[in-house]
């Protein structure tokens, strides 16, 4: 493997910033090299919040932001709006994910013009039956894993044992579960 980069994108309050740690300590789990970190300044709760994951099977020296991801993951697809911030920088080839239950056209021939691979899955609908509330970030993670392999399936489980108390994380675990299944490829 080499170094892979992930950009994350949604809101204050959204989890974006525990998605990256948990994608990030799962890679460390299986021996690889990772790192994770946010982006936001003084914004309140529903602001846009970026993070970073970075894995490789080397040490990591980098300590930037990422401009050139190989995957963009976006939580909210309310930032749709800005979709030229989304996808700016994402590599030929790389790989977006977004929480929609189906992707419009314009981004469809945005991410084919890109060379890009598009993945979907309706994280809000996951969220709302299983936690009863908006908690996006872990069904994206399932859906992340299962558009890129990445890391597996087990090793995010173990993440979330580690991070949450255990009726909360097996709630995060049936989420993650589900949209490992559930996510589509456009």
């Amino acid at each position: 493997m080499t170094l892979i980069e992930v950009r994350w994108h949604g809101r204050g309050g959204q989890g974006v910033v525990t998605a990256s740690e948990l994608l990030a300590n799962a890679a460390i789990f299986e021996g690889k090299y990772a790192q994770h970190f946010p982006e936001f300044g003084p914004e309140r709760a529903g602001a846009p919040v970026r993070a970073y994951t970075r894995i490789s099977d080397e040490p990591i020296e980098l300590h930037t932001g990422i401009y050139e991801p190989d995957i963009v993951v976006v939580i909210d697809p309310t930032l749709l709006v800005n979709m030229d911030i989304l996808l700016s920088g994402l590599k030929r080839g790389g790989v977006f994910v977004i929480n929609i239950s189906e992707p419009p056209s314009e981004l469809k021939e945005r991410c084919k013009e890109l060379g890009a691979k598009l993945y979907y899955v309706d994280a809000t609908k996951i969220a709302l039956e299983i936690f009863k509330r908006p908690f996006f970030n872990t069904p994206m993670l399932g859906a992340l894993l299962k558009a890129t392999g990445i890391v597996k399936l087990e090793s995010v489980h173990e993440a979330v044992k580690r991070r949450f108390k255990p009726e909360i994380a097996e709630l995060n675990i049936k989420a993650i579960s589900r949209a490992f299944e559930e996510v589509r490829s456009a």
